[in-house]
């Protein structure tokens, strides 16, 4: 999307605008109490205002309410991702359908569960054509995240193997429609006997890790190379398996962990030429997290992507933002949306 010209003198309109608030930090997810105030909200000049018509709730949004993120402040609007219209800003922005995503909104400043949302104008991206506000707005995390590991690892190619650790995941599924859309075959791996759930555009092939050796079956599934890419959306659950699997000249992707340590065999990781690679979205800014949803862009035009299925019993109002925690804590698979309106 190309931006339009920017006038910082064009004059900014306020708006009335209920915000869900964490006021401290909860000591766990069933202990968060969000409250609706009602702020006045503007843009500055060179940002926009959007009227929100869905945001979603991410885990992250959880782990920052009870503490598990030191930088969060508080009191603060939560919420990273959103899709809206824009109502106030530059000229050649009003009445624009946009949605975006942050590793700063919603942390350490004011976020998107709200009516209303202040953001820089090189921050917003034009929402896919046929897609609901709900799905344009379920998109942000899992798809930057997704997209930010294999850019970095090295975009995969027609002719090399990624594994997905923890496929059914949002991330994980993100991946694989990234992954598939290059032309890269996927093995999926899950904890237990279940197909894989989201949209790919190529059959992705499934480990149930409680029954198999994973390392183990990715040799066999590869002639006894291994995987170019190993994406670990999981952790140190999967480390081992993950270091195993890997090709000569692999690469593991690693987003999130729940043991923090893990025994590490050095000698075979520069034996077989590995890298590493860690992914934090958070500590990407809006206009850095824009920038990588537009390169998603040519992907959801053309049917390469897709987004994730929003269900309507996954739709919350705002002043039901607790019961959508909850959910999300509860490691709902339903991508969670707050729905201002």
């Amino acid at each position: 999307m190309n931006s339009p010209s920017k006038n910082p003198e064009t004059k900014s309109q306020s708006a009335e605008a209920r915000c869900v608030r964490l006021l401290a930090k909860a000591a766990d997810p069933a202990s968060i109490e969000p409250v609706i105030e009602r702020h006045a909200l503007s843009r500055t000049g060179d940002q926009v205002l959007i009227e929100i018509k869905a945001a979603a709730v991410n885990p992250s949004d959880i782990k920052a309410a009870t503490g598990l993120m030191p930088y969060a402040v508080f009191p603060r609007t939560p919420g990273r991702d959103y899709s809206g219209v824009v109502i106030d800003g530059p000229e050649g922005w009003i009445g624009r359908e946009v949605f975006g995503s942050s590793g700063d909104l919603g942390i350490r400043r004011d976020g998107t569960h709200a009516t209303h949302l202040p953001v820089e104008a090189d921050a917003v991206v034009e929402k896919p054509t046929g897609l609901s506000w709900e799905e344009a707005a379920g998109i942000g995390v899992p798809f930057v995240t997704a997209l930010e590991g294999l850019r970095r690892a090295g975009m995969p190619r027609s002719g090399e193997t990624v594994l997905v650790l923890g496929v059914n995941g949002k991330v994980g599924q993100a991946a694989v429609q990234i992954a598939t859309w290059h032309g890269a075959r996927v093995i999926g791996v899950v904890r237990k006997n279940e197909r894989y759930e989201g949209h790919a555009n190529s059959a992705v092939e499934m480990i149930d890790a409680s029954a198999s050796d994973v390392a183990a079956r990715v040799r066999e599934l590869t002639a006894n190379k291994g995987a170019d890419i190993v994406f670990n959306t999981v952790g140190d659950p999967y480390f081992q398996a993950a270091h195993k699997s890997l090709a000569l000249y692999g690469r593991q992707i690693l987003i999130a962990t729940i043991e923090r340590t893990v025994p590490f065999n050095i000698l075979e990781f520069y034996r077989g030429q590995h890298t590493y690679v860690g992914i934090d979205t958070l500590a990407l800014s809006s206009v850095a997290t824009g920038a990588i949803l537009r390169e998603l862009g040519p992907g959801f035009a053309g049917g390469h992507l897709k987004p994730f299925p929003i269900k309507a019993s996954a739709i919350y109002p705002l002043e039901q933002a607790k019961a959508a925690f909850i959910a999300v804590a509860g490691s709902s698979r339903d991508r969670v949306i707050l729905r201002p309106a």
